[in-house]
């Protein structure tokens, strides 16, 4: 079956799109800077990021603030909080931040001044609710056409990691913004390899990705740029030195190792 991507062939500028150069923080509107979001380091510190014309990669730890912000860009740019395309109208529950109404996003500064044509905000936490209202819509367009960008067959018909891989595949049209927080989350590693794939022929066909992300292998695409969130706000950091990449690779050089450090002060 063929791709979005051979179904809808577009120009391919050199890798990515830059159809946004930065992120600003309006810090003369912030209310309270003790309370949440603002409090958080990546929000408190935040001026001005600048994005990878083809992928940017938000790290950190649990609750650093890479989610909040990434979601926070996606509302800006004008996807629901949850989920889905700029068309998609659906929300289970309110429980955004607000910080998109502080942010303002820089579309010049880039090689092109073209807008993007496709766009799509991917959370895993929400995934299954929105293949819900993806199946929602289907059921009311005419039969014959019924998830055409879908491979034909309903999301809840596969599971949760051919599902993502089908969004990535068959729904995604390139020359698109695509933002994604923690797309691992329901694939093997085998399945991460494939999302590489994929992810680079967003980017050769014109695209621009920023995604929040765990995985040692997600982050070692090359056209990328890497911020960690920490204590000191949002900051560049090579493959090579982020946790994920750091942790993984002690782990594997020694597992006994680490498993004898971990459980040093528990009963036998």
């Amino acid at each position: 079956m063929a791709t979005q991507l051979e179904l809808f062939p577009v120009p391919e500028p050199p890798l990515g799109g830059g159809f946004v150069a930065a992120v600003i923080l309006k810090r003369e509107l912030v209310p309270d800077w003790e309370v949440y979001p603002f409090n958080i380091p990546a929000v408190r510190h935040l001026h001005r990021l600048p994005l990878h014309r083809a992928v940017t990669f938000l790290v950190g730890e649990n609750g650093s603030g890479k989610s909040t912000l990434l979601e926070a860009l996606a509302v800006r740019l004008g996807f629901p909080a949850e989920g889905g395309s700029r068309n998609y109208h659906f929300a289970t529950r309110d429980t955004h931040s607000g910080l998109s109404d502080h942010l303002a996003v820089v579309r010049d500064g880039m090689q092109t001044t073209a807008r993007e044509t496709d766009g799509f905000f991917l959370r895993a936490e929400s995934f299954y609710p929105l293949m819900t209202q993806v199946e929602a819509y289907e059921n009311e367009a005419e039969e014959h056409l019924r998830y055409r960008e879908w491979g034909w067959k309903s999301p809840h018909e596969r599971s949760h990691g051919e599902a993502f891989l089908t969004l990535l595949t068959q729904r995604l049209r390139g020359h698109g913004l695509y933002l994604f927080d923690e797309p691992e989350a329901a694939l093997s590693a085998q399945r991460q390899l494939a999302v590489l794939t994929h992810l680079h022929a967003l980017v050769k066909h014109g695209s621009q990705l920023v995604i929040a992300t765990h995985s040692p292998l997600l982050l070692a695409y090359p056209h990328a740029l890497i911020y960690e969130c920490g204590e000191d706000g949002l900051q560049p950091v090579a493959y090579e030195e982020t946790d994920a990449c750091r942790i993984t690779r002690e782990f594997l050089r020694g597992p006994d190792r680490m498993m004898d450090r971990l459980f040093a002060d528990e009963e036998p």
